[in-house]
């Protein structure tokens, strides 16, 4: 029942955390737009029916039942038709353009979003697109620099009572066993919960650090000043040599061509580290921030290739990875799964769960970020990529001598956008059946 609570809060708090992300992403628009006097009347969190509203000024702010996005009105997005190329009566674009200029009374024309200028349509536009990036580095440093990286730490998080008998070096599942067969660790008085502040002189934060000193120490008899109940104690520890599992850097099994276990002779004590988290150092954020930033922009950036790979997958083709595109399905799972594990057991600290949501919050606004950069409507790089054109024709005018072509014609490309439009429905029932069939 625990388990299934903390579950269900995981994707609540993801829920809720898409809707602020998303009412922040549309306040990047508004607020700007605003600013530049183009006309405001709707600013809606989620789609579909309207569950609460009020209006304050000339605008109507409120929240709709399905929190899947939002969208601030912006009025007069479509400009008039060009004298030289009027728009064929009845057609798609000429309903839009129509539609999109008869919400403007006479006395608001001059408060149209295309009559803005085109640093003032790139502000506006860009809004959101920055909004989710400051998000998603806001969350990513909170989760790495403030809570600290889910990682084995340096408090014991268990004592083997003997020596390991198996020949694969694994430990022995017995607790009673003769003196001589007792651990240097049992021998020593360690416990679960102490944490090594240092071992033979080395300090000690991390378990790598706690492994390198065990190793450089040899079988010699050496401190060890360890921390418990908020006091600081001394013991003597003495390693022995026996034969351990050799592991890689993520602590997986090495095989060797036999396909068996190997193993080498090595000090043991017989201690295994807690997970907890560890703070990055704020000289490494940076660094980890552009890794995560430069990361999401790749897979956007071989978005096609990443959704074959994701068919495959769903088809038992290959294997799914980790670094795969996934649909807010997947995401839900992750974050239930992320607020519920250990839950009840304490087998996994509250902090490992917070930083790994925050992490998971900051991967998709970065994602967002990334997504509305693709130069085409009706994504936010759509609406960037017309305003950039605008004032390249707008400067290569001047520079010839030539006329001011005016406003670039953004509703010839609702055809595109409508285009654009379905191809992401269809990505989206694609990465969903991935997600249901072969889950990460």
């Amino acid at each position: 029942m625990t388990h299934t609570l903390a579950y269900v809060l995981g994707v609540l708090v993801l829920v809720l955390g898409v809707a602020v992300s998303v009412a922040l992403h549309e306040l990047g628009h508004m607020i700007p737009a605003k600013r530049f006097g183009v006309k405001v009347p709707e600013y809606f969190i989620g789609f579909g029916p309207r569950i609460w509203s009020t209006r304050r000024g000339e605008t109507e702010y409120g929240v709709k039942a399905i929190w899947l996005g939002g969208y601030v009105k912006l009025l007069g997005m479509l400009p008039p038709a060009p004298p030289d190329r009027p728009d064929k009566p009845g057609s798609m674009i000429d309903e839009a353009r129509r539609e999109s200029l008869a919400e403007l009374a006479e006395e608001d024309r001059d408060r149209a979003f295309y009559r803005l200028s085109v640093p003032r349509k790139l502000i506006v536009m860009a809004g959101g697109i920055l909004t989710n990036l400051v998000l998603g580095v806001v969350c990513l440093v909170l989760a790495v620099g403030v809570v600290g990286q889910p990682a084995r730490t340096s408090t014991l998080g268990s004592v083997t009572s003997c020596l390991p008998t198996d020949a694969s070096g694994q430990d022995a599942p017995v607790e009673d066993c003769a003196a001589e067969e007792k651990t240097p660790a049992v021998r020593a008085g360690l416990r679960a919960g102490d944490t090594i502040v240092s071992w033979d002189g080395s300090t000690t934060s991390t378990w790598a650090e706690v492994q390198e000193a065990i190793g450089a120490s040899g079988t010699r008899a050496v401190e060890v000043v360890i921390e418990r109940d908020g006091a600081r104690r001394t013991l003597s520890v003495t390693p022995v040599e026996v034969s351990r599992p050799v592991t890689d850097d993520n602590g997986a099994p090495v095989t060797g061509a036999d396909g068996e276990q190997l193993t080498q002779m090595r000090p043991y004590v017989g201690i295994g580290p807690a997970l907890g988290t560890v703070r990055v150092p704020p000289s490494q954020l940076p660094a980890v921030v552009g890794q995560a930033v430069t990361g999401t922009l790749k897979a956007i950036a071989t978005l096609p290739v990443g959704l074959v790979h994701s068919v495959a997958a769903g088809l038992g083709i290959e294997e799914r990875s980790s670094e795969g595109l996934v649909s807010l399905v997947g995401i839900g799972r992750m974050a239930g799964e992320t607020t519920a594990a250990g839950a009840g057991s304490g087998t996994v600290p509250l902090s490992v769960r917070v930083s790994a949501m925050l992490s998971l919050l900051g991967a998709l606004n970065l994602a967002l970020f990334a997504f509305n950069l693709v130069p085409l409507p009706p994504l936010d790089g759509g609406h960037v990529a017309g305003a950039c054109w605008e004032g390249l024709r707008r400067l290569l005018a001047r520079m010839r001598g030539r006329p001011d072509p005016g406003h670039v014609d953004t509703a010839r490309l609702l055809p595109v956008g409508q285009a654009v439009f379905v191809l992401l429905v269809i990505m989206a029932a694609v990465l969903i059946w991935v997600d249901i069939v072969a889950p990460l």
